[in-house]
């Protein structure tokens, strides 16, 4: 059976990205190797240190940064995360300063919101309604 154990997210700054995943968002950093200038740096959920693993992984490469910024602009994020109560969610990281592309909003069978990382990325949050 296949199952995602690694996603990636690129990021402008290695070291930024892990304080805002770790600091703001309430991911644990799972994996640092240092790869030359670079690291392999994961992050995870709390509540699943045995789960997929989100690779903090830097945007050097020409098409990467192209990729980025090309999502960024069409307001596509990055990736998505799922949240009990995005309304709490969103109230949370609102005073920690995240900037959010506006209020949650809800859409068949989910509530979501979009907000920027500080490291060049859209992420999104999705609560899925019952």
């Amino acid at each position: 059976m296949i199952k995602i154990t690694i996603s990636s997210v690129f990021v402008d700054d290695q070291e930024k990205a892990l304080r805002f995943y770790t600091n703001v968002l309430g991911f644990v950093k799972k994996t640092e190797i240092p790869i030359g200038q670079f690291r392999w740096l994961t992050v995870v959920s709390p509540d699943g240190p045995e789960g997929p693993e989100l690779l903090l992984e830097p945007n050097e490469n020409p098409a990467a940064k192209t990729y980025q910024a090309s999502i960024y602009e069409q307001g596509i994020p990055a990736t998505t995360f799922a949240v009990d109560d995005i309304l709490a969610e969103h109230d949370r990281l609102t005073k920690l300063g995240v900037v959010f592309r506006g209020e949650p909003s809800t859409t068949v069978g989910a509530s979501i919101a979009i907000f920027e990382d500080t490291c060049g990325n859209l992420i999104g949050l999705h609560q899925v309604m019952s």
